[in-house]
C-alpha cells in the first residue's frame, strides 16, 4: 500500500484523536451471541436442538461506533433510543462499564433493538431480531432532540449512524446537522436506504455498494470510478467514501478527485461491526484535524483489524499502528 500517510502523522493523528469528544446520533443495538453444540436434530420440527453453552452480549449499530471511539481514548456522546427493559439495562450498563456518556440516551416505550444469533460449530444457525422500527415521533422525537443539541454543542464531531430503527427521522437529521454546520464541526454519515438522500452537507458520506447501487437505481462501474462524481450532484456531500469490503474503499471528492484505497485486512474472519470501526475512526481523524484522504487510510487499517475479529469489536490505536508497520510501503 503506497505511503500516503508517514508513520510521524498517523501516531500524532491518533494522539490528538484521544482528547476530542465525538457526538454519536443513530440507532444503538443490543447484539446476543448464543453458542453452543449440535447432538440432535428435534423431534418436533426438523431443525437442529443447540445445547447453548456460552451467552455473550455485544454492543451494536451505533453503540459499536461509540465504544470504538472510546477504544482510543476520546469522549463520546451516544444519541440513541433503548426500551425501559432488560436489554436497555443491558446496552447502558455496557456503556457505562466503557466510559460512553449515557445521559443522552433516551428511554422509550418500545423493546430495545436486539439481535440474538445462535451459533453452533462456528457457523450461525439463525438469527432472532426483537425490535420495533418504526419511526419515532412526538414527545420521544423532541426528547431526542434536546439529547442532540446538547451533544453536538460540545462536540468536535457528529457521527449520523442510520440503521432505519426510527432514530433518524428527517427532523433528527436536520437539527443535528444545522448545529454541527453552525460550530464548524465534520459530520459524517453513515447512511441506509430510506433516508439516503437526507444528508447533503455532510463532510463524508460513507455508503456501502449495494446501498449506493440500491439509492441510485444503478450499478457501480468501479473500473471507471471518474464517472462516481456525478452522484454528488444528488447527494450534496463533499466527499463519498464508498466502502467495497475486500475491495477497500474509493474516496471521490466534490472536485471530481477520486482515491483508492486498498484494503488493509490480513484475514477475514467476520465483517461484523467493521463498517461501524470505519465510521468511528473517521470522525475521530477529521476531529484530530486530518484530511478526508488520511481519514480514510486510517479508517482503512482499522476496518483490516476489525474483520480479523469475532463479532462487532473495537480497534485500538497500538493495533492501528501495527497494522500499518505491516503492510508494506
Amino acid at each position: 500500500m503506497p505511503r500516503s500517510l508517514s508513520r510521524d502523522r498517523l501516531l500524532s493523528l491518533l494522539e490528538t484523536a484521544s482528547s476530542k469528544r465525538i457526538a454519536v446520533v443513530g440507532d444503538a443495538m443490543l447484539d446476543v451471541y448464543l453458542r453452543g453444540e449440535v447432538e440432535r436434530i428435534s423431534p418436533e420440527a426438523p431443525v437442529p436442538v443447540v445445547r447453548v453453552l456460552d451467552r455473550r452480549h455485544a454492543l451494536g449499530g451505533a453503540a459499536n461506533v461509540a465504544q470504538n471511539v472510546r477504544a482510543v481514548g476520546a469522549h463520546c456522546d451516544l444519541v440513541a433510543t433503548v426500551g425501559e427493559d432488560a436489554g436497555g439495562r443491558q446496552l447502558r450498563g455496557m456503556l457505562e462499564a466503557i466510559g460512553a456518556a449515557v445521559d443522552s440516551l433516551v428511554s422509550v416505550s418500545r423493546p430495545t433493538t436486539t439481535k440474538t444469533r445462535i451459533v453452533a460449530r462456528s457457523q450461525q444457525v439463525v438469527r432472532v431480531d426483537e425490535e420495533d422500527d418504526s419511526d419515532h415521533a412526538g414527545a420521544e422525537i423532541d426528547r431526542v432532540l434536546a439529547s442532540v443539541h446538547a451533544a453536538v454543542a460540545r462536540a468536535d464531531a457528529l457521527v449520523l449512524e442510520d440503521y432505519n430503527k426510527g432514530v433518524l427521522v428527517p427532523a433528527v437529521i436536520d437539527a443535528a446537522m444545522r448545529a454541527a454546520r453552525a460550530r464548524g464541526i465534520p459530520i459524517v454519515v453513515d447512511p441506509k436506504y430510506k433516508n439516503f438522500f437526507s444528508f447533503r452537507g455532510a463532510t463524508i458520506f460513507k455508503p456501502n455498494r449495494r446501498e449506493l447501487e440500491a439509492a441510485l437505481g444503478a450499478d457501480v462501474d468501479l473500473d471507471h470510478a471518474e464517472a462516481l462524481p456525478a452522484t454528488f450532484g444528488r447527494l450534496g456531500v463533499e466527499h463519498l467514501l464508498l466502502t467495497l469490503g475486500e475491495h477497500g474503499m474509493v474516496l471521490i471528492s466534490a472536485g471530481g478527485v477520486v482515491k483508492r484505497v486498498a484494503t488493509a485486512a490480513r484475514a477475514v474472519y467476520d465483517v461484523v461491526g467493521a463498517g461501524d470501526t470505519v465510521t468511528a475512526y473517521l470522525a475521530l481523524t477529521l476531529a484530530a484535524g486530518g484530511s478526508p484522504s488520511e481519514a480514510a487510510v486510517i479508517a482503512n487499517f482499522a476496518a483490516g483489524v476489525e474483520v480479523e475479529k469475532p463479532g462487532a469489536a473495537t480497534v485500538s490505536p497500538s493495533e492501528v499502528v501495527e497494522a500499518y508497520d505491516y503492510h508494506p510501503a
